[in-house]
């Protein structure tokens, strides 16, 4: 049986872990630029400071997600168990029941995907230059992907979401939660308005299931896929990182429209399709709910 929080309110937990989790996230970065160095020496490259170019490429990016995944579950699992009293199960990860929230995040963002690559694509904003077929580089990848959403969708819908909930209003909870998204991507490279913008409104696409499910599943399966097939499949840069990719893409024209060095995610167009889906879950959720009264009436 579960037990009565440590701490009465919510909002107070989340703050609490806000400080623990970046302390964490420091200490974690600390240990890769260490790492890093110790790898560079070894190898008989420079041994200065990794920069961040360097940490968010190749083997060393595989290396921050790992420590990055290991920081997240450390901080989930200390708050949920000690301070929140309840099992990280609690949290959303309940399968039966869900599958179909984990289908439709799967197989949505390739959706939303697709559509905006087309729309570059037909008004000559995208151009495809070759096909460079790497399995190794694809399966780490898909490695890296998968270690990078369950971190942030653990800490950012799982956690912070969750209790958020129990102190306000759910949408005003799915807001401060996407605030919380949007400022944890601020140093990623390429980062501007429009990209800030689209994290937050992904932030909150990301949280719309929760808010109605509080399960887990849409959002991880949605972020895997979401990043899978931006970057390592269709060429473009992820959320600024480059990455080995089967698709070699070149854009033209306006950033605005291409996104620029931020990737597709940088791109209005990107941040119109977001918005749409944001609605389209909304209106979704809101008929089944209707739809539950009435039958229960």
């Amino acid at each position: 049986m579960d037990k009565n929080p440590l701490i009465r309110q919510a909002w107070l937990r989340v703050l609490l872990f806000l400080v623990f989790f970046f302390l964490l996230v420091i200490a974690a970065s600390a240990l890769v630029g260490v790492l890093v160095v110790i790898m560079q020496t070894q190898s008989g490259g420079k041994a200065g400071p990794a920069s961040l170019d360097e940490l968010l490429s190749g083997n060393y990016l595989w290396l921050n997600s790992l420590i990055s995944l290991v920081a997240s579950l450390l901080a989930v699992f200390v708050f949920r168990k000690f301070i929140d009293r309840k099992n990280l199960v609690s949290l959303g990860f309940q399968w039966n029941g869900y599958e179909r929230d984990a289908g439709a995040g799967f197989f949505l963002a390739p959706v939303i995907l697709g559509f905006g690559t087309l729309i570059l694509f037909f008004s000559s904003h995208l151009h495809w230059v070759d096909i460079s077929f790497d399995g190794k580089a694809l399966f780490i990848e898909l490695g890296i992907m998968i270690m990078v959403a369950i971190a942030e969708e653990i800490v950012f819908r799982g956690y912070i979401l969750n209790n958020l909930m129990e102190s306000f209003n759910k949408w005003l909870a799915l807001a401060i939660s996407a605030l919380l998204f949007t400022l944890f991507h601020l140093g990623n490279p390429g980062i501007g308005f429009i990209p800030i913008l689209n994290i937050f409104v992904a932030g909150v696409l990301l949280g719309i299931n929760y808010v109605y499910t509080k399960n887990l599943w849409f959002a991880i399966l949605f972020h895997l896929s979401w990043n899978f097939v931006q970057g390592p499949l269709l060429g473009y840069k992820v959320s600024g990182i480059n990455l080995p990719t089967l698709l070699q893409t070149k854009l033209s024209g306006s950033e605005l429209l291409t996104g620029g060095a931020f990737g597709f995610e940088g791109s209005v167009i990107a941040l119109g399709l977001i918005l749409i889906t944001c609605m389209v879950l909304y209106l979704t959720f809101e008929k089944l709910l209707a739809n539950k009264k009435v039958g229960t009436d």
